[in-house]
This record gives C-alpha cells, structure tokens and sequence, in this order.
C-alpha cells in the first residue's frame, strides 16, 4: 500500500483529485480525515499542509507527495523527484511598489524584503551579490510594503491580481514552479511496482491532454498531401471508404494547432471533418 501525501486544500488539492480521478483511482471525499484509503487501488491518501509535504516523503511518513516545486525546493528535502506535473504552476518573483522606477536587481542592496521563501531569496540574492534584510513571515506578504513592513517582497504569482490590488509592481521573475510527484528515496520493491502502475496511469492522462482525435475523409488524389500536413503523433490511419475515390482519415491533433491544420485540410478538400475529445492515450 502505498501512501500519498497530498495537499489539504487550494487549487493544489483541486488539481491533485481532478488527476487521480482521471487515473481512475477512487478517493472517497471526507472532510474531516486526514488519511483516506482508496477501495480500488492500492493507495492511501495523507492530507497535509503544503510546506509540511517534503519532509513528509523524505522521512519515509509517506511514501509519495505532490507538492508545489517552489516548497519543494525551499525545503531542500532529500527526496527523489519521479515526474513533473504540469499543473498548478506559478512563479516566485520579487516584487515593489508601483510607484518606483526599477533600475535593476541592484535596487534590493540594503532594503528589507518579506517572504515566506527566505532560502530561495537568500540564494538568488547571494547569486546576484546583494545584500538585503530577509523578513520572514508567513501569509499576507504582499501587504508588507504598504504598512511599512518591507520595502518589496518575494512571493508567488500566478496571474497577478493581488500584487496589482496591493499597488505592487512584478520586478524579477526567480524560479517557475509547477506540480511535483515526489517519492520517498527507499521505496521497497512492492511499492516501487506499485508506483510503476500510476506512473502508467498518469502518463496515459498527461499524454491526452491538450490532444483531438480527427476523423475525415479524403479524395484519393488529395491523400498525399493531406498526410503530409499531419501533425499526428504517428503515421495517420487511412482506410478506404465505400465510395471509389474516397477514403477515410483518421489521426490525432494538438489542440495548439487545431484551427490552423484544419483550416489547411479543408483547403486540400477534407471533407465530414469530426473532431473527438481524447480522456486517456496510452503511447
């Protein structure tokens, strides 16, 4: 049985379920247990704090964790990273008031900055030779420089809203983060299977993501080049259709290029073009 240490709450939590349900792996939902087993797969689930994660996985309290890359690494846990996620993902970066002009990262030399990511400041801070006064607090960052607290801060960003609700200007973008699937270093062998097996789930879902199944049909005379415009993860599927002179299409399309490729095959005469969500691509 492995166990899985997850976040208790927040958009973390939110993606965590959304990509275990679409493994197919079943969580029962309680509010009020901290650990949760799963009645169709062999899993149990730890609800944790997200700072308290690492360590978690590190000292063998879980076996597996899914943890924000930024608390990852803030922590500096000894732990093995077994796949990035791809969820979740947002940016620690330092931030000031909007009135001032920034000249640069040489700006911080000598001013206070609050963070509750003291470490990986001090690091970049070392990296960049400033010497600045680390406010560690935790929560509320943000408000820090309008009473009087710090004169920037350095905290995490998604998209933005609250530096901009707090009069805060976006001055240096230090690490990006995302999701993490974290193990414990001395898996047992059972366990280390037992991983295997998700691993194989997850990559059948991450595969999927983004991805169309195209169907359509082709003149023969425009076949050629109507595969050669495919962008499919392999060569196209082509079947001859009852009709002479006609055959049938089928392949797989990132959704990034979508409009682009379509647009492009119905000019090269694709016709009864039908476009299919994808749940799971097993490669």
């Amino acid at each position: 049985m492995l166990r899985i240490a997850v976040q208790s709450k927040g958009r973390l939590f939110e993606d965590t379920m959304a990509l275990l349900a679409e493994a197919g792996v079943k969580i029962p939902s309680s509010k009020r247990t901290l650990l949760v087993q799963s009645p169709n797969f062999p899993i149990e689930v730890l609800y944790l704090r997200d700072d308290d994660i690492p360590q978690s996985v590190a000292t063998g309290v879980a076996d597996l964790g899914i943890v924000g890359e930024n608390e990852f690494v803030e922590r500096a846990e000894e732990a093995d990273v077994v796949r990035r996620l791809g969820f979740s993902k947002c940016r620690l970066s330092l931030a000031i008031p909007k009135a001032i002009d920034y000249p640069g990262v040489q700006w911080f030399q000598g001013r206070k900055i609050a963070t509750s990511y003291p470490n990986i400041l001090r690091a970049f801070l070392n990296e960049k030779k400033v010497e600045a006064e680390i406010h560690v607090i935790t929560g509320s960052v943000e408000i820090s420089p309008g009473i009087g607290l710090a004169d920037g801060i350095f905290d995490i960003v998604s998209s933005g809203s609250t530096l901009v609700s707090n009069n805060l200007s976006e001055v240096e973008v230090v690490m990006k983060s995302e999701a993490l699937l974290i193990a414990n270093k001395k898996l047992t062998a059972e366990k280390r299977a037992t991983l295997e097996e998700l691993l194989f789930r997850i990559e059948a879902v991450k595969a999927a993501e983004d991805k169309k199944y195209v169907l359509m049909n082709v003149p023969s005379d425009r076949l050629n080049d109507v595969i050669a415009v495919l962008p499919g993860a392999k060569s196209p599927t082509v079947m001859p259709l009852a009709t002479s002179g006609w055959n049938s299409v089928h392949t797989v399309i990132d959704e990034k290029r979508f409009w682009e490729v379509i647009s492009q095959l119905k000019a090269l005469g694709a016709q009864g073009i039908l476009v299919i969500p994808i749940e799971k691509m097993i490669i």
